[in-house]
């Protein structure tokens, strides 16, 4: 059973275009084809992240799940209301 764990902070993300997303949260959390986007939340219910990715072999719906930070969501989403 999935509890929405973080394992592991720091971690870096390539992307399909070879670009590096740096800073990523490694969660047990389940991320689905669909669902990535959603909200990672503490135990207070505030939010520390936005699940982005699963890594795993490919055709699997299982494998490491990682979310973007949310201050770093923060300060993209600033830029493109800029």
């Amino acid at each position: 059973m999935k509890a929405g764990m973080v394992s592991s902070l720091g971690r870096t993300l390539q992307t399909d275009n070879g670009r590096l997303i740096r800073g990523v949260i490694q969660t047990d959390a389940a991320i689905n084809p669909g669902n990535s986007g959603g909200p990672l939340l503490n135990r207070r219910g505030e939010l520390v992240g936005i699940t982005t990715a699963i890594v795993g072999r490919a055709g699997q719906c299982s494998g490491v799940g990682l979310a973007v930070p949310s201050n770093t969501a923060r300060r993209v989403v600033e830029e493109l209301v800029r």
